[in-house]
């Protein structure tokens, strides 16, 4: 089996991996225990944390752990609304179910929200986020990185439209930590969400950077771990596994980007040439390195899924929910029309990938695709 579906799941780092035997076996007392054992496991959280902040240029004080990327926006963005009681919210047309389901949460709390639009490759209207502000906005949340195209958003960009106006700002990062460089001060964001399981780390278990003097309603309650934000016992194992993860990214990021970046445009190139009419959706922006997102003209994505399903790990359309025959609302907002989402698939690269594999990941994908493409127009 060829994994090219890392964008759903990482296959855990080593180190990640041992970290969390290591504390299940070794260091299992509750970290909040006065006793020896309980000390170790504190000492083991507290390392994490300068870890995690370290990956993405922030303090320690500053991550608050949490249970994965789905919770970390759920706390972002239903936490600063609650705080503050009432008002507008705005966010993007393709953004992740984790984000979309607590702003229909809170309409339903009689808060209203904006979307805006993206290009046909996938990146917001700053305009139109201009445009969209109003006297009584709250809040602007964007992805950082597209989980199905691998686009990367203007940020930073965003980021200062909000704060010109005094509007807090949330970015998903759950696909673009620990793939590719980031930098909250850079960002100029104020709240950040991180997912273990998309950077080699465990499932589970992620984070949410916030940033000093920005102050949460909790939407979960209990023992006042986590400032608060998120009650119970911590995962020691999982939030070990982490900070190892985001170690060792931040040690291998400078070559492993590059690296994957050649990995993914080989694999383009060789399907492309097996296949002239085949196009990589989002391809006129700036995209994580390891995420090709493949329009194959004729070929049903679902069925070239299970077409390759023994031998390539790829995915059709997002992998975190099952639509159905619903086309993409990522590639939708992008223009594209129903077929071309129904016959475009999601690649995503990692570390563990090579050379070998990915010439016969794009001999592979290219012979089913033509087939398919053929069974479906025998004339």
């Amino acid at each position: 089996m060829i994994y090219l579906d890392n964008n759903a799941s990482t296959r855990p780092d080593p180190e990640a991996a041992k970290a969390v035997l290591s504390t299940l076996e070794e260091f299992y007392a509750n970290p909040s225990s006065a006793h020896a054992m309980g000390i170790k496991a504190r000492q083991l959280v507290d390392r994490a944390r300068a870890q995690v902040a370290a990956l993405i240029g922030a303090e320690p004080s500053q991550i608050v752990f949490t249970s994965g990327g789905t919770e970390a926006n759920n706390i972002a963005i239903l936490g600063t609304a609650y705080k503050i009681g009432k008002g507008h919210i705005i966010t993007s047309t393709v953004e992740h179910p984790a984000v979309f389901a607590p702003l229909a949460h809170l309409k339903e709390k009689g808060f209203s929200t904006s979307v805006i639009p993206v290009d046909e490759n996938g990146v917001i209207d700053l305009e139109g986020l201009r445009r969209a502000i109003r006297k009584d906005t709250i809040l602007i949340t964007i992805m950082h990185a597209n989980n199905e195209t691998g686009t990367l958003e203007p940020i930073t960009e965003a980021s200062a439209i909000a704060h010109e106006r005094g509007i807090l700002f949330h970015t998903d990062a759950a696909q673009s930590v620990g793939k590719h460089p980031v930098d909250v001060k850079k960002l100029g964001v104020d709240m950040l969400s991180i997912a273990g399981h998309k950077l080699y780390g465990p499932k589970g278990v992620g984070a949410l950077y916030l940033k000093d003097g920005i102050d949460l309603e909790p939407v979960i309650f209990g023992a006042p771990h986590e400032r608060c934000l998120k009650p119970g016992t911590e995962n020691v194992p999982g939030i070990a596994g982490l900070g190892k993860a985001c170690e060792v990214a931040r040690k291998e990021l400078g070559r492993e980007v590059p690296r994957i970046r050649a990995l993914r445009d080989m694999l383009y190139n060789g399907i492309k040439k097996a296949i002239p009419g085949a196009r990589a959706n989002g391809a006129g922006a700036e995209r994580l390195s390891n995420t090709l997102n493949l329009y194959l003209p004729g070929a049903d994505a679902n069925d070239l899924v299970a077409a390759l399903k023994n031998r390539v790990a790829i995915s059709a359309g997002a992998a975190c929910h099952e639509c159905g025959k619903v086309p993409s609302h990522v590639l939708k907002a992008m223009g594209l029309s129903d077929e071309e989402a129904f016959c475009s698939v999601r690649i995503s690269l990692g570390k563990y990938n090579t050379e070998e594999e990915i010439r016969e990941a794009a001999r592979l994908i290219a012979g089913s695709a033509k087939k398919l493409a053929v069974r479906a127009n025998p004339s």
